[in-house]
């Protein structure tokens, strides 16, 4: 499974393949990373260039094809986690598989919410409303939501930024090795280098709207294409080996 895409606006010129390990995308404030998420979403329109997801064309500026979020198949997690604050915990994730698949009967749309609250270790928040959840909790709301509708891919845009900094240590564990468990193209937005390690196998790194370098934090290490890269890949976990 890849997803691919080319595209252009306001200066945004980028080229990636993204098989089912999840990237990281990472660049300085203002280099395009959440600009580009949107596009792949179809919020944001690219002036030119394509989009393909799994073979279907998402977006073909030279061949007048557009498909619209909803037909994407893809799932997302926006840095504020997006919540509907007046819905419960299990209402916000049933409202997910209604969107995606509104012809289910309102027993399957509940079955299936109920089987991703199970599985990310959720359920006893069923009833609660998002206002009262702590950041983790509500990270893991978010990506029963994003998952509901079956997607296709994963786009997350910095899903650990919200947490204070216990809480965000113990969610990049889970996180990194959630997303490792779920075979799911993914891309990650973060500006953190100790997420970057812990999310994906290999990184993006965008500036000036465009893709400088990629591959793994060692490689970019061993060989900066930037003072960006370089100060960037000089942070380690403090876990691991080197």
């Amino acid at each position: 499974v890849e997803l691919m895409g080319q595209v252009g606006m306001m200066g945004l010129e980028v080229s990636l393949v993204i098989n089912e390990a999840p990237l990281v995308l990472a660049g300085p404030n203002g280099s395009g990373k959440t600009s580009l998420l949107l596009m792949i979403l179809g919020v944001l329109r690219p002036r030119a260039g394509r989009l393909v997801l799994d073979g279907t064309l998402l977006f073909d500026s030279a061949r007048g094809i557009e498909l619209c979020p909803e037909q994407r198949g893809l799932g997302y997690v926006p840095q504020d986690y997006g919540l509907f604050p007046h819905l419960s915990v299990h209402e916000n994730v049933e409202f997910a598989v209604a969107c995606r698949a509104p012809r289910r009967s309102r027993r399957v749309r509940r079955a299936r919410a109920t089987r991703l609250l199970e599985e990310l270790d959720i359920l006893a928040l069923s009833s609660r409303r998002p206002g009262t959840l702590s950041g983790g909790e509500r990270q893991r709301v978010a990506l029963a939501r994003a998952l509901a509708g079956e997607p296709r891919a994963l786009l997350l845009d910095e899903p650990l930024a919200a947490l204070d900094a216990g809480a965000r240590k113990q969610v990049r564990v889970f996180l990194g090795e959630y997303l490792g468990k779920l075979g799911l193209p993914a891309i990650v937005v973060t500006h953190d280098p100790l997420d970057a390690e812990a999310l994906g196998e290999r990184v993006a790194i965008l500036e000036g709207g465009r893709v400088i370098q990629s591959g793994s934090l060692d490689d970019l290490r061993a060989n900066p294409a930037s003072a960006f890269v370089a100060e960037f890949a000089a942070t380690r976990n403090s876990s691991s080996p080197g």
